[in-house]
C-alpha cells in the first residue's frame, strides 16, 4: 500500500552548498516578511479588503523577482512554499486555531526552506535538490518511492538535515484481535486498560545539571561581551556583535546541543512506544486531551511538555494508519470519576491516585480511566448516556 511517510537524513554539504542553502533560507525570510507586510499594509487601508491567496502572493513574488534579481538566487519553489506556508498561517489564524502570523527575525528564525521540484535519490548516499546538486547523506532508512517535498533544516547545533517526504510502500501489521485503552499522564506516560504503565522518563531532568553549567556561563559570558562592545565603539569605534565572541558562541551552542539530545531522546522513546503499541493491538482509544489548556497550570507546565502528549497522538494517528489499525479518540471527561466496576461517580482530589470503591475493591485511578476509555469508544452510545446521566448531577449512573 503506497503512504506518504518522512524521511531524516543527516546532510553533509560542501562549502558552496553550504551558502547556498543560507542564501535560500535568507531570501525565503525576506520574501515571508515581505508578503507579511503587504497583507497588513493592505488590511490597514481597507479593512474590507480581500485576503490575497497563494496563487495571488505569487504572481506578485514573480513581478518582485523581476524587480529584485538577487532573489532568483534562491530554489523558486522554496519562495513559492513560503507564501503557501504564510497563506497557511493565515488559514489557521482566521479560524481561531493559532496567532497572527509575525515577521521573522534573522537572529531568531528557524534555519529552514522547503522545495517541492528539482529532487531526486541519486543513490544510497546522494540526494540531488534544486541549485545544490547532489549532497551527500548518511540515513538509517532512504525512501524508495516518489519524492514529493523535501524540508532543508539546520539545527541549533549547525547539523544540516533534510525531512523528504516521498510515496513509501507500507505493509500493514499482522491483525491481533486485540484492543486497549490508553490514557495519558505524568507519573506514567502511558496506562494501558491492560494494566502495563509506560515510565514517564525526565529527560530534561536527567541533563538540567549539564544545561545549567552552560546556561549560566553563556549569561556571564553575554554580559561581558556586552560591555566589550560598548567600551570598543566608545573608544575606536569599531561596531562588534555578539558573533565576535567564540566563547560566548561556544556556550551558546553546548546548550543547543544538550536541547538537542534531550528532544532526540523524547523522540527515540516516543516512536519505539507507539510502533509497539500498533503492533500489539488492532484498536487503540486514546482521550482527545487538549494539551494547550493544561499548559495553563504553570505547575505541570514543564512535566506536560515533556510528556509531549500531541507528539504521542500524532504518532499513534499516522502509524495506525499506515499499519491497518483504528484509532478511536473520545471526550475524556469523567473518565477518571467514573468507576469502572460500579459505574458510581467518585469524585476526588487529584492527589488521591487509589481508592477503594464500594465492592471494596482498591482502584487505581489511571486504569480506571483506561478501561473507560476502551468500554467509551467501544460502546458510544454508553458514552453519550453516561455523560447526560452525570450532567443532570446524577452521583449513580446505569449499565447499560
Amino acid at each position: 500500500m503506497q503512504k506518504l511517510k518522512a524521511f531524516k537524513l543527516r546532510l553533509y554539504p560542501n562549502a558552496s552548498q553550504r551558502e547556498q542553502i543560507d542564501i535560500t533560507i535568507n531570501h525565503s525570510r525576506y520574501v515571508w516578511n515581505e508578503m507579511l507586510e503587504m497583507q497588513k499594509a493592505r488590511y490597514k487601508n481597507n479593512k474590507n479588503a480581500k485576503f490575497i491567496n497563494t496563487f495571488g502572493m505569487n504572481s506578485i513574488l514573480t513581478v518582485l523577482k523581476q524587480e529584485l534579481k538577487w532573489l532568483n538566487e534562491a530554489d523558486s519553489t522554496a519562495l513559492q512554499e513560503t507564501n503557501q506556508q504564510l497563506a497557511d498561517a493565515y488559514k489557521r489564524f482566521f479560524k481561531k486555531l493559532g496567532g497572527q502570523p509575525r515577521f521573522k527575525s534573522r537572529k531568531f528564525a528557524r534555519k529552514s526552506y522547503t522545495t517541492k521540484m528539482g529532487m531526486s535519490l541519486i543513490d544510497d548516499k546522494h540526494l540531488k535538490l534544486a541549485k545544490l546538486g547532489a549532497v551527500y547523506f548518511k540515513a538509517k532508512a532512504i525512501p524508495n518511492g516518489k519524492i514529493k517535498r523535501v524540508t532543508v533544516r539546520i539545527s541549533p547545533t549547525g547539523k544540516y538535515y533534510a525531512m523528504v517526504l516521498a510515496e513509501t510502500e507500507i505493509k500493514p501489521y499482522d491483525t491481533t484481535g486485540k484492543s486497549v485503552g490508553v490514557d495519558l499522564g505524568l507519573a506514567d506516560l502511558a496506562i494501558q486498560s491492560d494494566e502495563y504503565k509506560l515510565p514517564n522518563i525526565r529527560f530534561d531532568k536527567q541533563l538540567a545539571k549539564k544545561k545549567l553549567y552552560w546556561e549560566v556561563r553563556l549569561a556571564r559570558r553575554r554580559n561581558r561581551a556586552i560591555q566589550v562592545i560598548h567600551n570598543t565603539k566608545k573608544l575606536t569605534g569599531q561596531e562588534l556583535t555578539l558573533d565576535d565572541f567564540s566563547n560566548y558562541a561556544r556556550a551558546k551552542h553546548m546548550i543547543a546541543k544538550y536541547s538537542e539530545k534531550i528532544a532526540n531522546q523524547r523522540l527515540d522513546y516516543l516512536h519505539k512506544y507507539t510502533t509497539q503499541l500498533v503492533k500489539n493491538y488492532d484498536v487503540i482509544a486514546i482521550e482527545k486531551l487538549q494539551a494547550s489548556k493544561m499548559m495553563k497550570n504553570h505547575k505541570l507546565a514543564r512535566a506536560i511538555a515533556n510528556a509531549s502528549w500531541y507528539k504521542l497522538s500524532e504518532m499513534l494517528a499516522y502509524k495506525t494508519e499506515w499499519y491497518g489499525k483504528t484509532l478511536i479518540k473520545i471526550d475524556p471527561s469523567y473518565t477518571t470519576q467514573v468507576d469502572y466496576e460500579t459505574q458510581e461517580v467518585i469524585k476526588h482530589d487529584l492527589s488521591v491516585r487509589k481508592y477503594t470503591n464500594s465492592f471494596g475493591h482498591l482502584i487505581d485511578r489511571d486504569i480506571n480511566a483506561a478501561k473507560n476509555i476502551l468500554e467509551w469508544a467501544s460502546d458510544p452510545e454508553k458514552h453519550a448516556v453516561i455523560l447526560e446521566q452525570i450532567s443532570r448531577n446524577k452521583t449513580r449512573v446505569t449499565k447499560a
